[in-house]
């Protein structure tokens, strides 16, 4: 089958169009149904062998938006299930723009001249934010002392631990950084120190080393999944901001391999176009 995969950067969508298979077909195990027999994703959200503690199990897909021709420097062909919210963009839905200090939004202006700064598109792992709002799914699998977010950009994985160990007070910065979690009724809190600088979105909106980054991740039924990050990062912001990602879950399929380096020729793609507009 003929798939694309779509880099985003800047201020801008590169469309890498590469042959792959089929996304590998499995059956889904346990899905409530409506009366018709339809997967009913409005279904109570289901609970861990406990009987209380909401489950977050599944794999996931961002929410989209549809990719708009006109708008769209390098078109549509290859987002034909649309756009996510916030990979590019991280101010869409949002009620304010991130409050930059000084410093931080002239590096904003000068990420939008120059799309080649944007780490993914020299195949670097994603910030935690991202990894949340990235083309590809993510796969939750949860226990009752830890959770394993698997994400099929480059086979990265996260883990939050959920056993009450404290965050570390000297860490040694990661990509991911280090998340310990903890419940608040329905929703996991999870708190991340550590990060490895990097951009929180396609826009070059940065995240220090100074980043704490808190997530309220809630199922709000079967078939949704509700993500409120917000940043404290008083070296890159005046302020803590939040914003809200949504995602769906994806019934009979798993995850495949994405390996962006394999083949890469964004980055050249991205200089050259910027060398022609200069």
């Amino acid at each position: 089958m003929l798939a694309g995969r779509i880099m985003a950067t800047g201020g801008m969508i590169v469309s890498v169009t590469v042959i792959l298979p089929a996304q590998w077909s499995v059956t889904t195990k346990g899905v409530p149904t409506t009366p018709d027999g339809k997967p009913n994703l409005h279904a109570p959200a289901p609970k861990m062998t406990d009987g209380r503690t909401p489950d977050l199990s599944g794999l996931w897909d961002v929410e989209k938006r549809p990719c708009i021709e006109a708008t769209s420097p390098f078109g549509c062909s290859d987002a034909l299930d649309g756009v996510p919210v916030g990979f590019i963009n991280v101010t869409t839905g949002a009620a304010e723009t991130p409050p930059l200090q000084p410093w931080a939004e002239a590096l904003v202006k000068q990420y939008a001249d120059d799309a080649s700064l944007d780490p993914n598109l020299r195949c670097l792992p994603h910030a935690p934010s991202r990894m949340w709002v990235h083309f590809v799914m993510r796969k939750i699998i949860q226990l009752p002392d830890s959770l394993m977010i698997l994400d099929e950009y480059m086979g990265q994985y996260r883990q939050i631990f959920l056993d009450g160990r404290p965050l570390p007070k000297d860490p040694e910065p990661m990509f991911k950084g280090y998340s310990v979690g903890r419940w608040e009724g329905d929703a996991l809190v999870v708190e991340t120190i550590g990060i490895k600088e990097n951009w929180f979105n396609g826009e070059g909106y940065p995240l220090t080393g100074q980043a704490r980054i808190i997530e309220r991740i809630r199922r709000l039924d079967y078939g949704n999944l509700e993500v409120e990050v917000t940043v404290d990062d008083p070296k890159a912001y005046t302020k803590p901001w939040t914003r809200t990602i949504k995602l769906t879950l994806v019934l009979d399929m798993d995850l495949l391999e994405y390996i962006c380096n394999e083949n890469e020729k964004d980055l050249q793609i991205i200089i050259n176009a910027g060398k022609a507009k200069n």
